[in-house]
């Protein structure tokens, strides 16, 4: 190896010393010849999937270095594995991953390769779709900001140029530049998305003049195969970062030299010509050769160095496919939380009615007050969406009411607890969704709204392959734990198509989500409290029209009521007939109980409200059907492949000697809800269709 350089010379390198440029080269070589190792396993069948990060190894080194590891926190994508092992990951720990191994610090055998995640270094556990990670890094970004002010922590997140074609990306943007957050946007560039070249996917072919116009966004494009310009750029970016200043973006061009994966073959839509050309810039070739022109190494140390690591990969690679794969027996393991138990008794606290509680509270009356109460009880606790604060305009909020929802759930709690901790987010929902994962993922407690449920699916992507399955993807090593709160269901008299629809089944469907469901006050308050303060993500749905209903208010209870998931309530009791219901059909359903009984008097029909739908109360089901020998099933979702479906099947499963009479099911026609109130009472379950369903299996 060649002496240390001049002063001149480490002044040309940025600062970085001889031991430094050697050991980015070190990491560098060890990311390829990894990508390599997998390679040759996948074709032998010794592990199941591959992709590489080749080409990409220069520009991310060089984040590596400039970052602090297990200070700031980290959003990687696919590609960045040289990013990871400068930031600590070892070549045994990804070659554990490659496996499946059970040891595997990123996901216990539960992710592709390459699907990055290592609690120790804050690098948060990656997923497969594509952008998602934007706004859960801007999220972690805000959750540091208010945990730890004081701290000069910064965010990266990365990807490739065809994920900026996400809705993601574009509102991580907005809301970065909105509140100045300190997070690095680092897009890889190697111009293709699989195969779609970049000039088909980024109009003008260039992320970074699309988005220039960005206010407070700090620039960098550069060369991500030269390592020296890339450190540069990133070093400026960081220090913008870091300084307070606002959020940055480094668009480095780099190339892809292997194909998109192993299922991929770039001959297929690339060039012999353009391929070439991408070799020309591969940094494993011009970086050895700069550091020999430089003097940093003579032929002999470069050819130690790559024997070395050539070593260290093969050793890894054999003890990491000696491993134990995980236990068939772990498959349920850390879907939910391990420490706190919603359906526990510890969740079990009664109501305390005080003597001076005065008139009864409407379920949104409770419910703010519930908010108020926790929000002073846990510092933690912040709420926002959109519409959600009294007014954005602080410094106008004493000569306004103030908004506090389309509903005022949330009225006057910004008021009270200032615009950190309740406060309007851009109309994006999957960035609402997003956010709050990073900031539950830093140790806050979000309690997000999205405005009506019939505009919840652009937040799908988030809830289903981000909220449901951090936990459980991650081993148990990260998770968000936070409160989605969502006004659901018609009867409106005019809601119509877009203000109307249930659909509570496509979420009662994802493993590591609790979904609930009040039918009133009471109930609400006792839910939302243990929703709060459970540790897994709950989807809370609230019924628009039990909002401000008479017949269901209540009391104020005390502020620690609690009531657990997955404990129904016998709203009716009866011996001929159980109806299990939940939402607004639990008081149709006792008119419809009630004016059968009177038709019969010698007929009593049991009504239960589930309150808790994942998870349901199959007990409270049980004893009673053992008991009515008949059951009947109403919600106001869609009847066909609805939430009654899995119940009748479970009912036909396991109690199907102890029945007189076919599981019944009573739910919404399959169609949307219309406009016309005539119609949308032609659509949506009434009264007089719940009496006939229970006459029909009354006298089967």
């Amino acid at each position: 190896m060649a002496a240390i350089s001049p002063t001149n010379a480490i002044a040309k390198w940025r600062g970085l010393e001889p031991e430094q440029l050697i050991g980015a080269f070190r990491i560098m070589q060890t990311a390829r010849r990894l990508d390599d190792r997998e390679i040759a396993l996948k074709r032998q069948n010794r592990i199941f999937f591959q992709i590489s990060g080749a080409g990409h190894e220069a520009v991310e080194v060089a984040a590596g270095l400039c970052l602090r590891a297990g200070h700031d926190w980290i959003y990687p994508y696919y590609r960045d594995r040289a990013l990871c092992l400068t930031l600590g990951v070892t070549p045994y720990e990804m070659m554990l991953q490659a496996v499946g191994a059970a040891d595997d610090p990123a996901s216990g055998g539960r992710q592709m390769p390459s699907h990055w995640g290592h609690s120790k270094l804050n690098i948060v556990s990656s997923s497969s779709p594509t952008g998602t990670q934007f706004v859960q890094a801007v999220g972690c970004a805000e959750g540091g900001r208010y945990l730890h002010p004081e701290s000069d922590e910064i965010t990266l997140v990365s990807s490739g140029e065809g994920a900026t074609s996400e809705g993601e990306f574009w509102e991580a943007l907005n809301a970065a530049c909105l509140q100045r957050l300190p997070v690095l946007f680092l897009i890889e560039d190697n111009g293709y998305a699989i195969s779609v070249p970049v000039e088909s996917q980024t109009a003008g072919a260039n992320i970074s003049r699309l988005v220039s116009g960005f206010p407070g966004l700090f620039q960098q494009e550069v060369d991500g195969c030269d390592f020296l310009a890339s450190y540069r750029a990133l070093q400026a970016a960081v220090e913008y970062c870091r300084g307070g200043q606002g959020p940055a973006l480094v668009h480095a061009h780099v190339i892809r030299p292997y194909s998109h994966s192993l299922s991929d073959d770039e001959r297929h839509y690339k060039t012999a010509a353009e391929r070439d050309a991408e070799q020309a810039r591969d940094p494993l070739l011009s970086f050895p050769k700069f550091l020999l022109e430089e003097g940093v190494l003579d032929e002999n140390a470069l050819r130690r160095i790559t024997l070395e690591v050539d070593r260290e990969v093969h050793e890894a690679a054999q003890e990491a496919l000696r491993a134990d794969p995980p236990p068939r027996d772990s498959a349920l393991r850390h879907l939910y939380s391990e420490t706190i138990d919603p359906t526990s008794g510890d969740f079990g606290t009664p109501a305390r009615f005080a003597a001076n509680a005065g008139e009864p509270k409407t379920m949104v009356d409770l419910l703010n007050a519930t908010l108020r109460e926790e929000m002073r009880r846990d510092p933690r606790i912040i709420t926002f969406g959109e519409d959600v604060a009294d007014c954005s305009r602080a410094e106008t909020l004493a000569e306004v009411k103030g908004k506090g929802g389309v509903f005022k759930v949330t009225a006057g709690l910004q008021a009270e607890f200032g615009g950190r901790r309740s406060f309007n987010t851009p109309l994006a929902e999957a960035a609402i969704v997003g956010r709050a994962i990073g900031m539950a993922t830093r140790g806050l407690k979000p309690v997000a709204e999205i405005q009506f449920f019939d505009y919840v699916w652009p937040a799908m992507m988030q809830i289903r392959d981000e909220l449901a399955t951090l936990r459980w993807r991650s081993n148990g090593t990260f998770a968000c734990p936070l409160v989605l709160r969502i006004p659901i269901g018609g009867y409106l008299n005019g809601g119509a198509i877009y203000h109307s629809q249930s659909g509570e089944v496509a979420f009662t469907h994802l493993p590591g989500l609790r979904v609930v469901m009040p039918s009133n006050a009471l109930d609400a308050c006792g839910l939302l409290r243990t929703a709060i303060r459970c540790d897994d993500p709950v989807m809370f749905l609230e019924h628009k029209r039990l909002y401000r209903e008479p017949y269901n208010r209540s009391a104020h209870p005390g502020p620690d009521y609690l009531i657990p998931f997955g404990c129904a309530r016998i709203v009716k009791p009866g011996r001929n007939l159980t109806v299990v219901t939940y939402g607004a059909l639990v008081q149709k359903a006792q008119q419809a109980a009630l004016l059968v009984e009177r038709k019969n008097p010698d007929i009593s029909i049991e009504v239960i409200d589930l309150r808790s739908l994942a998870p349901y109360d199959w007990n409270a089901i049980r004893t009673s059907v053992e008991k009515t020998n008949r059951v009947m099933i109403a919600h106001e979702d869609c009847l066909s492949f609805g939430y009654a479906a899995e119940l009748a099947a479970r009912i036909a499963d396991e109690l199907f000697d102890r029945l007189d009479a076919p599981v019944g099911r009573v739910a919404a026609l399959d169609t949307w809800v219309a406009y016309q109130p005539q119609l949308e009472n032609a659509i949506l379950p009434q009264v007089e269709d719940l009496t006939a369903e229970m006459e029909r299996l009354l006298t089967y």
